[in-house]
């Protein structure tokens, strides 16, 4: 089951990340992960919120360059080796992770997001092996 990540480009300087924040906060989207990576002008943050196409619209509406993107997030249970357990079937199967990054919503589970190379035989392959996965509607719930 695929979700939605909200990805925003903000440039690199100080007191931009805070302003994308507000807006999110002032339009009641709630952050329940996020990623940021970063070059010498730009940065790209990737966010899982509770209302995607609304973090989309109000950030767009406020001058910011959004997008939404299909991933996976994947509850993987607290034991030792379990993701690179399953990354390894993930390998075997032919997909390649291109990011991932965590998430933390139930305290009981770790959670994953990823965003395959394929998300349709990722998705495939996870529920073949009976690994749950998050929808934006069980995910806003947080």
């Amino acid at each position: 089951m695929l979700a939605k990540q909200l990805s925003v480009f903000i440039e690199n300087r100080q007191g931009r990340l805070g302003e994308v924040l507000e807006v999110l906060k002032k339009n009641d989207v709630n952050i329940l992960s996020l990623s940021l990576a970063d070059t010498t002008e730009y940065g790209l943050l990737r966010l899982i919120v509770n209302q995607p196409e609304q973090g989309k619209e109000v950030l767009a509406k406020n001058g910011f360059s959004t997008m939404l993107t299909d991933i996976l997030v994947i509850k993987i249970t607290h034991k030792v080796g379990s993701l690179q357990k399953f990354l390894e079937i993930l390998a075997s199967n032919g997909v390649n992770i291109e990011y991932m990054y965590g998430l933390s919503i139930d305290g009981e589970e770790a959670s994953v997001v990823l965003k395959a190379s394929d998300n349709e035989n990722a998705c495939k392959i996870i529920s073949d092996i009976g690994i749950d996965t998050l929808s934006n509607e069980q995910i806003k719930n947080f």
